[in-house]
């Protein structure tokens, strides 16, 4: 009788060890996630993956919530977070792995509307070189003239931005300049088109 007790004592001890060995917080699961995250983060995550890096964030406060919940549970299972933290882990370092990528496309882009900025200000001058004088005209070709000059500070603007990295400000501007210079030869081209009807 007594080696029944002693066996069945060992088996009770054996199972309880167990349990809290399956039990055992994942806390390198919980350091690998966050040093992905935080690795992906500091390639560019936020700045050119926006949106998965906040899905990723938001999938890691998910799976710690999901700690919180076993935390306070008797019998605890971290299984559900463990497979959470795996993928948070195994994306953020996909992620990681696109940003030069994605860092490159966007620096392409951004010096793409930069070029067409450039031959637009440069269209826009060569268009008021033309541009008809004498009464009437003199006040518009000046006003024509200061917008060309800002359109030139504008294009330093933006390459200040290429030299700092800011691709998506810089596209932004870049576009903006384009757009503006349209705007000017678009009026200059239709003085030269009244001052042909006279």
């Amino acid at each position: 009788m007594r080696r029944t007790s002693v066996k069945l004592l060992l088996v009770a001890l054996a199972l309880s060890v167990f349990l809290i060995g399956c039990a055992k917080k994942p806390e390198t699961e919980i350091n690998n996630a966050k040093a992905a995250l935080d690795s992906a983060i500091q390639e560019g995550a936020e700045k050119y993956a926006k949106e998965e890096a906040k899905l990723l964030n938001d999938d890691l406060t998910a799976a710690q919530d999901e700690i919180k919940v076993q935390d306070e549970k008797f019998f605890k299972n971290y299984d559900k977070a463990k497979e959470m933290l795996a993928s948070v882990q195994a994306k953020a370092d996909s992620l990681k792995a696109e940003i030069p990528a994605r860092k490159e496309k966007a620096k392409n882009d951004a010096q793409a509307a930069l070029d067409a900025a450039k031959t637009a200000v440069a269209d826009a001058n060569a268009l008021l070189a033309k541009a008809p004088r004498g009464k009437g005209t003199m006040a518009d070709i000046e006003a024509l003239k200061a917008d060309a000059a800002a359109l030139q500070d504008s294009i330093v603007e933006v390459e200040t931005l290429m030299t700092s990295e800011e691709y998506f400000a810089a596209a932004d501007k870049a576009n903006g300049i384009k757009d503006k210079a349209a705007e000017v030869s678009a009026q200059i081209t239709a003085a030269l088109e009244k001052k042909g009807k006279k």
